[in-house]
């Protein structure tokens, strides 16, 4: 579990790991939500009018990876596989570091595999970063 401190961590100290690889550079990482559906339920004896309320089932939102491009081609071709019909699951860590670089929470999402892959704007007038984003679905997200 991470470790509890007064003051909170800062969001800019993290790393992404991808099946155990610390995978390079990545400017920004949306963390899924994670969400118990609510079943609402009555029996046809309850006296009451009124629905019970029931967890359902676990549903988690994508993790979604944005980072600059710089000619590395891995998170496309990853991307690539799937689409051509491999299915290539991979483990992903998103990694909070401390102000010394040290680790102090880890998210670990199981059997994570890309949904969508964006290579990002360009623009003649433009002078900003070509951002590419990866968005990966997964069976679960823990926390360690």
């Amino acid at each position: 579990m991470p470790e509890q401190r007064d003051d909170p961590y800062l969001d800019f100290n993290f790393l992404v790991e991808i099946d155990g690889v610390a995978a390079a550079g990545f400017s920004e990482v949306d963390l899924p939500t994670a969400t118990i559906e609510v079943v609402r339920y009555r029996d046809g004896a309850d006296r009451q009018s009124s629905a019970r309320s029931l967890p359902g089932r676990v549903v988690y939102d994508p993790l979604v990876l944005r980072r600059g491009f710089a000619g590395d081609a891995t998170l496309f071709d990853w991307w690539t596989t799937l689409a051509e019909g491999t299915i290539d699951r991979r483990n992903v860590a998103v990694v909070l570091l401390d102000e010394a670089r040290n680790p102090v929470a880890r998210w670990l999402l199981r059997n994570a595999w890309p949904t969508r892959y964006e290579a990002g704007t360009l623009a003649a007038l433009g002078n900003d970063v070509v951002v590419e984003t990866l968005v990966l679905a997964h069976d679960g997200i823990r926390l360690e």
